[in-house]
């Protein structure tokens, strides 16, 4: 009886022990998320918050530790951009939050805009740690001996008000009214600390306002002067009849026979560009050539060319649900919070801007609009059905679960509602559903909210 009494005294402990274990993990399994705070749009000099990722942690659509936070880079491609080559992988931190347990997460965005989101940067809001860390772009160089320059194609090389991607949206100088006998004094010498290519930080002689940072590769230190045997001048003139700017393109090998002859096909100047090349490349920025090659024909020495510009332009966006009967033209058009994470499908790229930008006399190719958004999901925001509905794989996504669209471009009903845009014009763009998927869509689709592409 005794020997029967401890034997159940002992099988009744390991119940209660097993019990407890099992209580202990369940409790231990449960998912607890932070939260975070009001977002802080950092004030600081926007130079100072150019940073590079550690490769510790990973980029998320926000504070990757609260409830909801998809990861827009994983830690291996954060590893990736922080041992890049490319200046172009560089981030800039714009703005801050920080969860109930103390942990910072910077919002930052890489240089060529293809990354953004959220990254863990440590305990203080005051100084970058954790997955990101202080970057300098640009590295001090030996000024040149000469500190006199000529600019040898601006097409190729032209001037930035910071070597591109050593700051964020770094942009092009309007080099309107210079041409390329015009001298150039270096004031400044960087080179790009990852890259390292040398920039010199150049001034116009003739107009001090106009300055930059150009590649010393796009530099030379020899320049032909203009003569009427040598040379023939373009003038840039703008719709209204305005001189935007003039250029001159020179023969260095030509001689005083040249003089009244006409410019021969072979004919070419001090960077190697014969004269129709070298019109295209010093159009004024900002404008677009309508005819060239016309306006070429049988050109001669020491006379002065005409060719008409028109100011380019750059068209908006605007989305629009061609699934339903409205269409384009009787729908409403989206808004940013239609797509997964409340912003449109990117338009980052340089290639993509280029896509949108063109002669304002011109009507608008709705065909670039396949290429241009080549590889960017569409993606809507999530929805819950209060239904069952049928995804495209031919499952029931039951009611009351999430789901989204995929949506692709509906060329059709795009074409028939720009037929008469040009280029500068808002275009509406269609949008059909291409397939129902359950769960929550991947944020493939971040773009800068105040992108200036899309109609407000």
């Amino acid at each position: 009886m005794q020997s029967s009494l401890k034997k159940s005294l002992y099988l009744g402990l390991a119940a209660l022990s097993f019990g407890a274990v099992a209580t202990v993990s369940t409790t231990a399994s449960a998912k607890s998320y932070a939260t975070a705070g009001a977002y802080t749009a950092l004030k600081t000099d926007a130079t100072t918050r150019n940073v590079e990722a550690t490769g510790t942690n990973a980029l998320y659509t926000k504070p990757g530790t609260v409830k909801g936070a998809k990861v827009v880079a994983s830690k291996a491609t954060m590893a990736e951009l922080a041992t890049s080559k490319k200046s172009a992988n560089y981030f800039r931190a714009y703005g801050v939050k920080t969860t109930n347990r103390g942990s910072v997460y910077y919002r930052v965005v890489t240089m060529d805009g293809k990354y953004r989101g959220y990254v863990y940067g440590g305990k203080s809001d005051t100084a970058f740690a954790g997955g990101i860390k202080s970057a300098n772009t640009l590295t001090d160089a030996t000024m040149p001996a000469n500190k006199t320059v000529y600019l040898t194609n601006t097409n190729k090389n032209t001037l930035w008000t910071s070597p591109k991607y050593t700051q964020y949206k770094a942009s092009k100088v309007n080099l309107q009214n210079t041409t390329s006998n015009d001298a150039w004094t270096v004031l400044a010498a960087k080179t790009k600390t990852r890259e390292g290519s040398l920039y010199y930080y150049v001034q116009n002689t003739t107009t001090p306002t106009i300055k930059g940072w150009v590649y010393a590769g796009g530099t030379s230190t020899n320049s032909t002067a203009a003569t009427a045997y040598n040379s023939v001048t373009i003038k840039y003139q703008a719709a209204d009849g305005s001189t935007v700017s003039t250029a001159s393109w020179v023969n260095p090998k030509a001689t005083t026979a040249n003089a009244g002859q006409a410019v021969a096909d072979a004919d070419v100047n001090s960077s190697n560009a014969k004269l129709a090349d070298f019109v295209k490349s010093a159009t004024p920025t900002g404008y677009v050539a309508s005819s060239i090659n016309n306006d070429l024909t049988g050109v001669k020495y020491g006379t002065t060319v005409v060719i008409n510009v028109n100011k380019q332009a750059t068209s908006t966006l605007s989305f629009y649900d061609t699934t339903n009967a409205n269409g384009i033209t009787g729908g409403t058009a989206m808004t940013a919070a239609n797509f997964v994470g409340g912003v449109y499908p990117a338009v980052t790229a340089s290639a993509q801007q280029a896509a949108l930008q063109g002669d304002s006399t011109v009507a608008f190719n709705t065909d670039n609009l396949a290429t241009m958004f080549k590889g960017v999901a569409f993606n809507s925001a999530d929805k819950t059905s209060t239904t069952d509905v049928k995804a495209s794989d031919g499952t029931t996504i039951k009611a009351g679960t999430v789901y989204h669209y995929v949506y692709g471009i509906d060329t059709e009903a795009t074409k028939a509602a720009n037929t008469n845009a040009k280029y500068g014009d808002n275009i509406k763009v269609g949008l059909k559903v291409t397939s129902t998927v359950a769960g929550s869509a991947t944020n493939t689709s971040v773009s800068d909210p105040t992108n200036s592409n899309y109609a407000k």
